[in-house]
């Protein structure tokens, strides 16, 4: 049995359902408590920094159906750091290193194709 199941279907313009994404992008890049305008009211969400999402598109009968769902606890639990994220602090982490002795002093940066210069001290 669910906690809690909220559903509503009805007829929208191209710029009402772009107007309801924005409004939920805007609540998940917030994160926190969220709060989603949704006819007669208001439905207030806590959205965690890590979530899980599927993207499902189906065709047929004349009908395009695109699904997109967003998961996560209702508890909040300890995760590791997503990816993206732990990638993005290992390369700051990276350029930020001082240059270790006996090295030539030439460093070339191969995500940009650029190479930077340091010059050493006595």
């Amino acid at each position: 049995m669910k906690d809690l199941k909220f559903e509503q279907k009805r007829s929208l313009s191209r710029l009402e359902a772009a107007d309801q994404l924005t409004a939920l992008a805007a609540a998940l890049r917030e994160g926190g408590d969220a709060e989603l305008e949704v006819s007669p009211g208001t439905l207030s969400l806590r959205i965690p920094d890590d979530l899980r999402s599927e993207v499902e598109i189906e065709i047929g009968d004349g009908e395009i159906e695109l699904e997109i769902e967003f998961k996560w606890p209702t508890t909040p639990t300890r995760t590791e750091p997503s990816r993206t994220v732990a990638r993005t602090k290992e390369a700051t982490t990276r350029k930020s290193a001082p240059a270790k002795p006996g090295r030539s002093g030439k460093a070339t940066n191969r995500s940009k194709g650029t190479k930077q210069s340091a010059t050493k001290t006595p």
